[in-house]
């Protein structure tokens, strides 16, 4: 494999994600990303001549004849939308327009 995640990298991208890894979580997540990119030059090596690129998985279930196997989508249907005012007095704490929650990020 030509790409290795050093634990420096792995202890920088925590760092930069606001995340704390304990001591032995460091290791752990250095095997799973350099899996992870092992299994990225695997897929490189496919040849994908003459494939066409492909933006929605749901383009290739537009030719899907539905067989009862829950092969296609269902149809978009409008709907009515939910009751604002009512969903706000169930919300345990709101300014009246947006729920309000705690903090959660602190720097």
């Amino acid at each position: 494999m030509s790409t290795m995640v050093t634990l420096e990298e792995v202890e920088r991208v925590a760092e930069l994600a606001n995340l704390e890894l304990a001591a032995d979580e460091a290791p752990a997540m250095q095997r799973d990303l350099n899996a992870i990119l092992e299994y990225i030059e695997q897929l490189n090596e496919l040849n994908t001549k003459g494939v066409e690129p492909l933006a929605q998985v749901s383009d290739l279930l537009a030719s899907v004849v539905d067989s009862g196997d829950g092969a296609t989508l269902r149809p978009d249907e409008r709907t009515g939308s939910v009751d604002r005012a009512k969903v706000m007095r169930s919300a345990p704490e709101t300014d009246g327009a947006f729920f309000k929650t705690p903090k959660v990020i602190e720097r």
